[in-house]
């Protein structure tokens, strides 16, 4: 049984996956490409702070005006969270504090959530996959984005018996980044071992709350963040 098979009973049995988008920038456009294609999965809502620039980014991809007609659009994305129609949520607004929000309120509200925002995940990733599972739903990042892809070849290398002794970014990205270290990666973020550690250990010990304000967000995704 694999996603292909799995996508298609739900086409045959007339119930397709239901997604809520959050987000139609860069990527949230590259996954509207794909959607025409795959049988099985309609996207119910698209949430973005500039509807009209959610609307032209569906016509740029090749969606027609009949499937931009039946699909719904919103301004916030805690719309997608709280819609009965969705069944999951993809958070891709690219904003970190967006993200947080967005997938707090997909948890809370039992619905499972792929998490394309890298910037989210890398914040309180940990996090937010503890909720889940307290809340018997799935946090997940998104295939083909590099931390899955990561994760899987981790996954690989560890199930044909070898011992991982490292793993990170997966492209060549800027020469300067070729002979870096675990031991020397904090400096290109500003910071020092010492200073990163720290860190880490204030973030373990950071309270969520439900409040949240709007904010403005990257890529356009309704975007909100928490508040103490």
């Amino acid at each position: 049984m694999n996603l292909q098979s799995l996508l298609a009973a739900r086409a045959e049995a007339g119930k397709p996956v239901r997604i809520g988008l959050i987000g139609a920038g860069k990527f949230g456009s590259m996954f509207l490409a794909q959607v025409p294609s795959i049988g099985g999965l309609e996207v119910a809502l698209i949430c973005d702070r500039d509807i009209i620039r959610a609307k032209a980014a569906c016509r740029t991809v090749g969606w027609d005006a009949g499937r931009i007609a039946r699909t719904q659009f919103a301004e916030r994305g805690s719309d997608a969270c709280v819609d009965e129609r969705v069944e999951v949520v993809v958070e891709a607004t690219g904003d970190s504090g967006a993200g947080i929000a967005h997938a707090l309120a997909a948890i809370g509200a039992g619905k499972p959530i792929v998490m394309v925002n890298v910037e989210a995940d890398a914040l309180t990733g940990p996090l937010l996959a503890a909720k889940a599972r307290e809340a018997g739903v799935i946090y997940s990042l998104a295939y083909g984005d590099q931390p899955a892809l990561i994760a899987e070849m981790v996954d690989w290398a560890r199930s044909a018996g070898f011992f991982v002794a490292a793993a990170g970014k997966g492209t060549k990205y800027l020469p300067a980044y070729h002979t870096v270290t675990p031991d020397g990666v904090w400096e290109h973020y500003g910071l020092t071992a010492e200073e990163a550690k720290k860190a880490r250990h204030e973030l373990a010990n950071v309270q969520f709350v439900s409040r949240w304000h709007q904010i403005g967000d990257r890529d356009g995704g309704g975007g909100q963040c928490l508040r103490s």
